[in-house]
């Protein structure tokens, strides 16, 4: 697709050198192995071609598609399968991470990912809701996005949005604002020990009373740590307090 607008200009990828071509020998084998291993679905974008050099099989997240078909399809299978609304937000996602990615210095670019949700649309119009992550893979010499990784999983949110920069090692991140075209700084959310400890055990399939036991404290503490812990994550009950908790690593 010519002049496809999720590419970038100031990330135009042309000429690559022989140690950066050097990088790439054989990588595909490590991400095939990954992609067999996680429930998420695999995309890696190369920026030089502007495709996909793989997807993995995940039929929940292909749109009735084999992974075959969504490699040669490449990015037109995202204005085939978005929504309009989402991908306008979509293209508001890829410039608004582009320019950040573009002003931070050259040595923090591999330790950020840009997180965020949207909606897909299968031929019969039944959508799901889900959420993308994608951090660089590797970067030419200028630093400039050469590959990157998406893991597409089902969203936790309610709705579309939810554009958020994480860098590693960082207790804070960056949520963007779409109306007024900026990012705002934000504690991550930290779950206490003992939140913690009541997730880990719900999701090995514990009662409230067999947690209550097992940590020795009372039931109505249990439910206590609970009720606080679905405010903070913004969900109502446990089954997408274990979801949310996973799929933000923080457990």
């Amino acid at each position: 697709m010519d002049n496809n607008p999720f590419f970038f200009d100031k990330n135009t990828v042309n000429k690559l050198s022989e140690k950066e071509l050097k990088q790439t020998y054989n990588y595909l084998a490590t991400i095939e192995a990954f992609s067999r291993v996680t429930y998420s679905s695999v995309y890696i974008i190369d920026y030089q071609k502007q495709g996909f050099d793989f997807v993995s099989h995940n039929p929940l997240f292909l749109c009735g598609h084999s992974p075959e078909e969504v490699q040669e399809m490449g990015y037109a299978f995202y204005f085939k399968h978005v929504p309009k609304e989402d991908l306008e937000l979509l293209l508001k996602v890829n410039t608004a991470g582009f320019e950040f990615f573009h002003r931070i210095p050259l040595e923090e670019r591999l330790l950020h990912f840009l997180s965020y949700d949207f909606h897909l649309k299968n031929d019969e119009g039944k959508t799901i809701l889900v959420n993308q992550k994608i951090t660089p893979i590797y970067l030419t010499s200028e630093g400039k996005i050469w590959k990157a990784m998406c893991l597409v999983t089902i969203s936790e949110k309610k709705k579309s949005g939810n554009i958020t920069l994480y860098k590693k090692g960082e207790n804070m991140k960056l949520v963007y604002n779409v109306e007024s075209d900026s990012w705002k700084e934000e504690e991550r959310i930290k779950l206490s020990e003992r939140e913690k400890e009541i997730l880990i055990y719900s999701a090995r399939g514990f009662s409230i009373a067999q947690i209550a036991e097992t940590i020795f404290v009372s039931a109505d503490t249990v439910k206590f740590h609970r009720k606080k812990m679905f405010e903070k994550l913004e969900v109502s009950n446990i089954s997408e307090a274990i979801f949310f908790a996973t799929n933000n690593r923080l457990i």
